[in-house]
């Protein structure tokens, strides 16, 4: 049985011998998700073998962030590492401690490129930021590279508004009002790319397809190829974006949550389901259908959620992603 107390952390750097930008490559934030793991592994191998050479910044890789829950084949070791993501002095689980060697390593560097994976059969879709502001609850600077390296991952949807939507239902949950209580709460929705984010670099998250598809890992891997060129970290061309007219964005804008342990779904929903205004999602407990308010499509949908929490999310199509893209 493997114990946090055998466990260590590990990341491996390669740093070119000219100037550049520093990357950060994880994988394995959540212990199931192994795709990242095995592309990560291969570009190291073929870094060491001569087959690709880091000729200016730098990239370091985690191949495995949670060595707790990656050990335990689950998704998380003592609790969720993607939330409330923050260095803790006084660290009460695993992945507190987790959070206390990586989000410094984190802040060492100006990109995160994160590779997950996810349980339904879809398409790998990656999780963009917000765009530039000077809010409080993400202020950001740097859409327009973001959002140009979300293009050349090799995939073609893109998702964003995922802090700002969770902050909603977050909000809508605590009723009280106390300001003080809201933040605290806001903080279980940052994770690995909106704590990189705080700390003035930019991130993405790349969701590379369903958690035991053999074709993830290759996902993973052009992704991370494609970004060493792209940021010019390797010596290669650098990858073309993905046309406009073959992309899909989307923007999440609303989250329901489950009110009772009787709230059921009316059928089995997958993310990126399309839905029309009016369409049956579920049924709540006392009977009261639960309808799409608006045309667009379901995401992270949990049959397995517990009441007063995420239930399903709807996005809706993003139509000036593109002004944010070059």
């Amino acid at each position: 049985m493997t114990t946090a107390r055998e466990l260590q952390f590990k990341s491996i750097n390669y740093t070119g011998a000219s100037a550049g930008p520093r990357l950060i490559v994880t994988g394995a934030v959540h212990g199931n998700e192994t795709c990242g793991t095995k592309a990560i592994l291969r570009v190291m191998e073929e870094i060491d073998s001569g087959a690709l050479h880091v000729a200016a910044g730098s990239v370091t890789f985690v191949p495995v962030t949670n060595p707790l829950a990656y050990a335990l084949n689950q998704r998380s070791g003592e609790r969720n590492l993607n939330r409330n993501l923050f260095p803790n002095p006084q660290p009460g689980d695993f992945e507190d401690r987790v959070a206390n060697w990586l989000c410094p390593l984190l802040a060492q560097h100006d990109v995160l490129l994160d590779l997950h994976s996810f349980n339904a059969q879809s398409q790998p879709f990656v999780m963009v930021g917000p765009r530039n502001n000077d809010g409080a609850l993400q202020p950001f600077r740097h859409a327009e590279q973001e959002r140009a390296l979300a293009r050349r991952l090799g995939v073609r949807r893109f998702v964003d508004g995922w802090l700002a939507t969770y902050g909603q239902g977050v909000q809508r949950r605590l009723k009280s009002g106390d300001a003080s209580t809201l933040d605290l709460v806001l903080r279980y929705g940052m994770g690995t790319t909106e704590y990189m984010r705080s700390t003035g670099g930019y991130a993405l998250t790349l969701e590379c397809g369903q958690h035991l598809d053999p074709a993830a890992p290759g996902v993973a891997y052009r992704a991370i190829v494609n970004t060493l060129a792209f940021l010019g970290l390797i010596d290669a061309p650098r990858p073309e974006p993905i046309a406009l007219d073959q992309m899909e964005a989307l923007s999440m804008v609303v989250v329901h949550d489950k009110l009772d342990a009787g709230d059921q779904f009316s059928r089995v929903w997958s993310s990126f389901d399309p839905v029309s205004t009016g369409d049956q999602i579920g049924t709540r407990a006392d009977g009261t259908p639960v309808l799409a308010e608006f045309d667009g499509k379901i995401l992270f949908p949990d049959v397995n959620a517990g009441p007063n929490s995420e239930w399903y999310y709807l996005t809706r199509a993003n139509t000036d992603f593109e002004r944010f893209t070059e």
